[in-house]
């Protein structure tokens, strides 16, 4: 009998090439499918949540795999990352619904970026923050943050790479937090354009540069034109930091 098996994990994505299964690339998916294999001994795809890019990490991660392993769910985390790097690591499983999908079945997601807003840099956060040195006017980006929150058409902060049947998402939160040198960008929608994140925060900093003002933001947005928004900062400060679902999983994934 086929169970189906919810995972939430978080790893370090400095040295992948993303979440994605690629023949010639080390991922994150390939990496923890092949250690899950060699537990369960019949697991050949595991679902992934969504479509982290090549050196973006993950607070908290879900995916789901089948399996005929009669392998105690609670046992599965232990067993597994004794295969793992020590960049990935799987922190809870359990035995979920059938017709549970870890990108299907998700409620909204939450995407974290953080920067080091200072004239030093910190060599203990290289790959894992966005160093910046010039100040940053927080009072004008956090007033543009609020502009992307609502139901828009989003293709103004998007990459063209994954095809999408619609641009429109819902943004129930985009808010600029300072804590010392370290600002912090946190997103959360119902769903992403890819690079989406990326190009709201990099939006975000020519506000503060005054290359963009606070109250072109809704006529950007309107215009769908990318070449009127930021740039796409690097991913090294991008984290996938909260994900909900309904039932069990998601409740495993709120500890």
């Amino acid at each position: 009998m086929s169970r189906n098996i919810a995972l939430r994990l978080s790893y370090d994505g400095s040295r992948y090439h993303g979440w994605q299964e690629q023949p010639r690339d080390v991922t994150v998916a390939g990496t923890l499918t092949a250690a899950i294999s060699r537990v369960c001994g019949d697991v050949t795809h595991v679902t992934g949540c969504g479509r982290t890019d090549a050196g973006v990490h993950a607070l908290r991660y879900c995916a789901n795999f089948r399996t005929a392993s009669t392998i105690p769910a609670e046992r599965i985390p232990l067993a597994v990352n004794t295969l793992l790097p020590p960049d990935i690591a799987v922190s809870h499983a359990i035995d979920a619904q059938e017709d549970f999908n870890a990108i299907l079945s998700c409620v909204k997601k939450e995407y974290t970026y953080k920067i080091v807003n200072s004239r030093l840099r910190d060599p203990f956060l290289h790959n894992r923050a966005y160093f910046y040195a010039r100040p940053l006017d927080l009072g004008a980006m956090s007033r543009a943050a609020g502009f992307f929150v609502g139901t828009h058409d989003f293709a103004a902060v998007r990459s063209v790479g994954t095809e999408t049947k619609t641009t429109v998402r819902t943004v129930h939160w985009c808010e600029v937090v300072r804590d010392g040198a370290e600002v912090t960008i946190r997103v959360c929608a119902d769903g992403f354009l890819y690079n989406m994140v990326r190009a709201i925060v990099g939006t975000l900093l020519y506000v503060s540069e005054g290359k963009i003002a606070v109250e072109d933001i809704p006529r950007l947005l309107e215009s769908g034109d990318r070449r009127l928004a930021g740039p796409t900062v690097p991913p090294s400060g991008l984290y996938l930091s909260r994900i909900w679902y309904d039932g069990d999983v998601g409740e495993m994934m709120s500890e």
